[in-house]
């Protein structure tokens, strides 16, 4: 078998695997990246991402410095509140039901500032979330625009911009990089992990080091999504690389890693019924749709289903994916009227609606009872209550509707056609389920001991989410392991 030796090897090729060839690196590391993906399609999940980064942070004046100057003009325009360490946290373990790793969750809140400063320092480019709720090119110069406190950053051209940033640096490092050497096996000696080996189409190579996994979950093997997260979840669309099958995972498991997390959970969101089946370089994550809380959600028997205004869109997204992937055939509809039309994200633009005048129009263009749509209409709009309509933060407009699910934000009427309706369906994103690692991102055996010699960071360490998560907060995790994971993997290495 053909051999070499690092001091540190990093599997995976993503956000969190960068951050911590990085790291290592500036540790004083001789580092590998071990890319399963040929060059063309490299960087994970994470270049599909649209590339929040949710930090602690105190208001505008403390992210000005993070930013571009390009950026920065944006401030004369936007608003957002101040997002404490202690809201990052308590936001976490809310949507988890408290399940969350207090320690785990602790250090990424507050590990979460500093990191995104350290990024910047290698050049990564941070940029106010402006796209997310307006198009920049038609701004209203009279208008102050509000972003949601924990998504208001996010690297600039989103996640394919994040991973230029990320393997501009690499290179300018002068880290290795080997493209198409997916990793087969762990190499071990009792419970400490040695190297890896690397299967090639042409013969296997042992590279000896310390190991950092940052190879993703499995949210692209549809085998291991019907064995974990249940009947059904085998057909549905993958938001992001077709590489995550969680081979790697699989690994470590069976060299003792101890499995931690929600493994029947995942970050599942709304997404163009029309979008591939697999995530597409040449889209990302434009077929994303997330602005249903300006809509009525209703599945194809005509009837709602969840209630659209909850909270912000980055704290329900994660999960309406999963709600949607419950209705008969996995399809549901979101639909608009001519008041909220104009509130829809830049990225619809990808998408292609159906239009009708009335509702019964709709209803027989969507191939759903017309009688039970214009039911589920009427009856919700007798509900709503009167009140200013404020699509930029939670304005309280409730309606409760008899029969239907609450919708506790942005509730006014349906009533001005031309009605507009996008057919979505559910797109997986990630798999919550992981390895346990413990702060210093070390793998625990099940044994409750660390195994020597290896690390984990992103996806594939378990333990951080549970049933839902906040928008952002999943790179920002990646990120802020990996640095820990590089550095600690590199003082191992060089002694």
């Amino acid at each position: 078998m053909v051999t070499a030796s690092y001091d540190v090897v990093v599997v995976g090729a993503g956000n969190a695997a960068l951050v911590t060839a990085l790291s290592a690196h500036e540790a004083g590391a001789r580092v590998l990246v071990l890319e399963a993906a040929p060059r063309e399609e490299r960087g994970g999940n994470s270049r599909f991402s649209g590339g929040i980064f949710r930090i602690a942070h105190d208001g505008p004046d403390s992210l000005e410095p993070l930013l571009t100057a390009e950026a920065r003009e944006w401030l004369r325009r936007i608003d957002f509140d101040p997002y404490p360490a202690e809201r990052y946290l308590g936001e976490v373990q809310r949507l988890a039901a408290g399940r969350s790793d207090h320690v785990l969750v602790k250090r990424l809140v507050d590990d979460s500032y500093r990191t995104a400063e350290w990024m910047r320092d290698q050049g990564v480019r941070w940029e106010l979330a402006v796209g997310k709720i307006i198009d920049p090119e038609n701004v209203d110069e009279d208008t102050t625009y509000r972003l949601p406190a924990g998504g208001a950053m996010r690297a600039t051209e989103e996640g394919v911009g994040l991973m230029d940033d990320l393997f501009a640096a690499v290179e300018r490092a002068g880290i290795d990089v080997w493209y198409d050497s997916p990793v087969h096996e762990l190499v071990l000696d009792g419970t400490s992990v040695t190297g890896v080996v690397v299967r090639t189409q042409d013969s296997s190579i042992e590279v000896s080091g310390v190991v950092v996994l940052a190879a993703g979950g499995f949210e692209a093997n549809p085998e291991m999504r019907l064995r974990y997260l249940g009947p059904g979840w085998d057909l549905v669309k993958v938001r992001g690389s077709r590489f995550n099958m969680g081979t790697v995972l699989s690994k470590a498991l069976q060299a003792g890693a101890q499995p931690a997390g929600h493994w029947g959970g995942c970050h599942a969101s709304p997404l163009d019924a029309d979008a591939p089946a697999v995530g597409d370089l040449r889209l990302t994550d434009r077929m994303s749709r997330y602005s249903y809380p300006y809509a009525l959600l209703v599945n194809s028997a005509g009837e709602r289903f969840i209630d659209e205004g909850e909270d912000e869109v980055w704290l329900t997204y994660a999960k309406t994916g999963a709600a949607i992937r419950e209705q008969p055939h996995a399809v549901a509809f979101q639909i608009f009227d001519q008041k909220t039309i104009h509130l829809l994200e830049p990225r619809y633009e990808t998408g292609v609606p159906v239009e009708a005048d009335s509702l019964a129009a709709l209803a027989e263009k969507l191939e759903i009872p017309a009688d039970a749509l214009s039911a589920t209409v009427a009856d919700f709009n007798a509900a709503t209550t009167a009140g200013e309509f404020e699509p930029f933060r939670k304005d309280g407009l409730r309606a409760d509707p008899a029969g239907q699910p609450a919708k506790s934000n942005w509730a006014q009427p349906v009533d001005t056609p031309p009605y507009v309706c996008y057919r979505v369906t559910c797109g997986i994103t990630f798999t919550y389920g992981g390895v346990k690692i413990d702060e210093g991102a070390r793998v625990i055996d099940t044994t409750g001991r660390p195994m020597p010699g290896l690390y984990a960071t992103g996806e594939l360490a378990g333990d951080f989410f549970y049933h839902n998560y906040p928008g952002g907060s999943g790179l920002t995790r990646g990120a802020v392991f990996g640095r820990i994971a590089g550095q600690a993997a590199a003082e191992r290495a060089t002694g």
